[in-house]
């Protein structure tokens, strides 16, 4: 005898709608912004009814943080294989700062992580669902340090200096007229000051 149809639990059913939710919103705010996209639109993307939005989610603002935090998520993974591409220290952590550089060029990435989220969610939640990022640069020149790559210092005001340069490049070439010359000027600025910052300059 066949098997019947597999039931989902509860759990997996409000799974899959938060997840239908988040790709749908995710979708719509890469493509008309934060402002422009409404839930009812996402609902109906997502093929539910508005009533199910408000079941997960407690408005845009807390659905755009979900969208930005699979975002970061995203990021970082991009940003580790970058890493772990390198043995010495330096040369990893350089080349994840050229990957969160070449990552902010999708204009997707672009209107949610740069242009979109200080307007939806303000600076200070900003900051702290970026945190996941910052926390690895600075476990990345802490790592840099033991190995002599630069010189001995406290990792976490390099790690916000940095980090704090990079989102600021990265903002800046999303809203450059031309976005290609504006990347290449923007790393080779980049990689300019991480020599700096090394004991021995390298490509």
């Amino acid at each position: 005898m066949a098997a019947g149809p597999v039931r989902r639990t509860q759990a997996q059913r409000a799974e899959a709608t938060v997840g239908a939710l988040v790709t749908a919103a995710r979708e719509l705010f890469a493509a008309e912004g934060y402002d422009a996209t409404s839930l009812a639109a996402v609902a109906t993307r997502a093929q539910v009814t508005k009533g199910a939005v408000y079941h997960h989610f407690d408005g845009k603002r807390q659905l755009f943080e979900a969208v930005l935090t699979r975002e970061i998520d995203h990021l970082t993974e991009r940003l580790v294989a970058a890493y772990r591409g390198h043995e010495d220290p330096w040369r990893a952590f350089r080349a994840a700062c050229r990957a969160f550089l070449e990552a902010c060029l999708a204009p997707d990435v672009q209107r949610i992580v740069l242009l979109d989220a200080l307007t939806a969610l303000g600076w200070q939640d900003t900051r702290r669902l970026e945190a996941p990022l910052l926390d690895m640069m600075e476990v990345a020149i802490t790592r840099a340090v033991d190995a002599g790559s630069i010189p001995a210092r406290p990792a976490n005001p390099l790690a916000h200096f940095l980090f704090g340069a990079l989102c600021e490049t990265a903002m800046t070439v999303a809203r450059a007229d031309d976005r290609s010359a504006a990347h290449r000027d923007a790393v080779a600025e980049i990689e300019r000051i991480l020599d700096g910052v090394a004991v021995c300059a390298g490509p």
